[in-house]
């Protein structure tokens, strides 16, 4: 997989595209929740495998951490180890930029997957889109 950060309209593009459909289509979050006010400031990371995005996710800036969000991966294409690729490259991006903390929140089907990379569960269950969540946090 070839992973970039945003440069382009079109990767942005792509991006937005492997997140409506994950999201929006498989997922049923409806579309203005999942394109939002964010998406303008944000830093977005898209994946390629033979020239197709596969890969999305965005990071933003909160208070004193990075916040991962949007992580997704093509239903296709899960299993191959795509998900930790792009949170290390997001991890990185936050430490670049000066930060030693991260937080997301998670889908509790995701949880384990993030516990193994490191993050740690901070809050009880909520739900965001409909979809059980938990916020998790790490430090670089």
């Amino acid at each position: 997989m070839i992973l970039k950060i945003v440069e382009t309209d079109e990767e942005r593009k792509h991006a937005f595209q492997v997140r409506t459909i994950v999201f929006v289509e498989e997922q049923k979050v409806p579309e203005e929740e999942e394109l939002d006010q964010y998406d303008e400031t944000a830093i977005h990371f898209v994946g390629y495998v033979k020239n197709q995005p596969v890969v999305a996710s965005r990071l933003r800036f909160v208070e004193e951490y990075g916040k991962l969000e949007r992580i997704c991966v093509l239903e296709e294409h899960r299993g191959k180890s795509y998900g930790k690729d792009v949170i290390q490259a997001m991890e990185n991006e936050i430490k670049k930029n000066g930060c030693t903390k991260a937080k997301l929140n998670a889908q509790t089907h995701a949880e384990t997957f993030y516990e193994k990379l490191g993050y740690k569960t901070v809050s009880g269950e909520f739900l965001d889109a409909g979809i059980p969540h938990v916020t998790m946090k790490k430090s670089l």
